[in-house]
């Protein structure tokens, strides 16, 4: 049997680019997008189960988790997420802007997992949550998108609480991920990485993750980065 990985948010960028890593690697594929209608790229990728999730409705996720019912995760890959405005910081952000960054990238996205757990794998299974290094306290001020970067601070804050409470005896390895400076929609032109290097490099990380345990922050090229 094939292993199989559910990932959240693959309509573009890193998560249609980890669809397709995972799929010519072989994995069983499940992806969420919010409109299938906007998802021809992904749909174009052989063996593909594509469903539909909003990561803030909860009662999606709840649906999401009953259709999947028996169907053993060996990995769920957690990337839906958003940037917001580049100019948002703490000057100009209404409640609004920050109550819509925080609850997609940090709140979200555990809320989600927990949800999932029944599903994962007990003895091997992997769940990693896309972070950044701009979520970093220690390196990722001044590197711009201040609120995003709290955004990601905060999942990484909410993710070790998660780690926790699986409790001391868990075989779930759980990893926090910055996929480094990678050409997206957020990433810009400018930056040094391409898609298909970044998505290679995570999707070896969490292969040679699996039945290790633990919780760490790495990059794609699987570097211990500093909370």
């Amino acid at each position: 049997m094939p292993n199989t990985v559910l990932i959240i948010g693959a309509s573009r960028g890193l998560g249609l680019g980890l669809a397709k890593q995972f799929a010519s690697d072989g994995w069983q594929v499940i992806a969420t997008v919010r409109d299938p209608q906007r998802a021809d790229e992904l749909k174009a990728v052989a063996n593909i189960r594509i469903e539909a999730l909003d990561i803030d409705d909860v009662a999606g996720v709840d649906a999401l988790a009953q259709r999947l019912s028996g169907t053993p995760l060996d990995l769920l890959y957690i990337n839906a997420g958003i940037s917001g405005s580049r100019q948002l910081s703490a000057d100009n952000a209404t409640g609004k802007d920050v109550s819509q960054l925080f609850m997609t990238n940090a709140i979200a996205p555990v809320r989600l997992a927990k949800r999932m757990l029944p599903l994962i794998n007990p003895q091997a299974g992997v769940i990693t949550f896309m972070s950044s290094i701009m979520g970093s306290v220690e390196t990722g001020p001044g590197m711009g998108m201040p609120l995003y970067g709290a955004s990601k601070a905060a999942l990484n804050h909410l993710t070790r609480t998660f780690v926790a409470e699986l409790g001391e005896g868990t075989q779930i390895t759980v990893l926090s991920m910055h996929p480094g400076w990678v050409k997206t929609d957020m990433g810009g032109e400018e930056a040094p990485l391409d898609i298909e290097t970044s998505c290679r490099g995570m999707v070896e990380q969490v292969t040679h993750a699996a039945g290790r345990g633990g919780h760490r922050f790495i990059d794609y090229q699987g570097e211990q980065l500093p909370w």
